[in-house]
């Protein structure tokens, strides 16, 4: 029998991906679950003939035999539920900030807020598979990554690894993103007229997913320089990376340190050495696509990395750390 998993916040976009995903998913069953007492009737929900909608309540969620929760909510909103859902030993995905950075202070100096369960902060397990894979399927609670941390930490992690980017001369990582990444709340921002024709760059020295790039690919913030963009499309993200490259002396080289870390990874594809990926390439998949420049004259590489913000960035992550916390194939209901 196919095994019951919750989404709470299935409203926002990342949340109806994810229950996308799961209606194709040959081994559970999604069930909505509705955290706001305001909620109101169900039918201008973006799945209004989908899964079956109950409250987000302990009781009735152990009454349903719901085996897995996935919190498509805000920060704050996570940090409240994830402590009644694994009191119930229910097992989490949070696909939110609340639970990506090791301490209190860490998270107080890039969200500006207080965290209120430090011991689940401590406790939960960065949910990247392609480095923290032996991890996973014991955990309680994963903390799935964020978009832009994922396309950057697969792109600069195996670089740093490989002791090949000349750390003095810093990493720059270009960011752009679609305007789905800003969530499905109403915003003067991300409205039509703002959008569209139009090209911007926000949160500059401040984003708060660079201490997750710092953290995961062991980097000083002095060493890192990261730009988020926003441009007029409603999914992808692409972020272009330059940085001075030691010890190689082709982008054959480069490639080969990447395709020896990735060569049995299902979800990151390798491009051809001088060739870059696009939106288009990755756009409703989980995939991460990865493609090296190299110039020997100069020493300058660039690597572009893209993913889609609501597949590999979001939902079909999430999805990939299911799949690992409740034994089914890694890639089950994502190729």
């Amino acid at each position: 029998m196919a095994l019951k998993v919750g989404v709470v916040g299935y409203r926002g976009y990342s949340g109806a991906e994810l229950v996308r995903i799961l209606e194709r998913h040959p081994s559970v069953e999604p069930v909505l679950l509705e955290h706001r007492a305001d909620a109101g009737d169900h039918s201008g929900l973006l799945h209004p003939s989908g899964p079956p909608v109950i409250p987000c309540d302990p009781q009735i969620i152990k009454a349903e035999g719901i085996a897995l929760v996935f919190l498509a909510t805000p920060p704050e909103v996570s940090m409240e539920l994830a402590p009644e859902l694994l009191a119930l030993d229910r097992v989490v995905v949070d696909l939110s900030g609340a639970f990506r950075l090791r301490t209190v202070e860490n998270y107080a100096a890039w969200y500006k807020a207080a965290h209120t369960q430090p011991e689940l902060l401590a406790e939960a397990t960065y949910g990247l598979p392609e480095f923290c894979r032996e991890r996973i399927p014991a955990a309680r609670l994963v903390s799935n990554p964020g978009c832009y941390p994922t396309a950057a930490n697969l792109a600069i992690r195996p670089l740093i690894e490989a002791g090949v980017v000349d750390r003095a001369a810093g990493i720059v990582c270009d960011a752009k993103s679609g305007v789905s990444g800003a969530g499905r709340k109403a915003s003067l921002t991300t409205s039509f007229c703002e959008v569209t024709g139009n090209f911007s760059a926000y949160s500059i020295l401040k984003h708060r997913h660079v201490p997750e790039v710092l953290l995961t690919s062991s980097l000083e913030e002095r060493e890192f320089s990261f730009t988020a963009q926003l441009i007029p499309v409603d999914r992808g993200i692409l972020e272009t990376i330059y940085f001075r490259a030691v010890h190689v002396h082709s982008a054959e080289d480069l490639l080969a340190i990447y395709q020896s870390r990735y060569r049995q990874e299902p979800f990151v594809r390798l491009y051809r050495a001088g060739r870059a990926p696009d939106l288009h390439a990755v756009a409703h998949t989980n995939f991460c696509d990865i493609g090296v420049t190299f110039d020997a004259a100069t020493g300058r590489a660039v690597v572009v990395s893209a993913i889609d913000n609501l597949g590999k960035g979001a939902a079909g992550q999430a999805v990939q750390n299911m799949n690992l916390m409740l034994g089914f194939s890694e890639t089950e209901g994502l190729l």
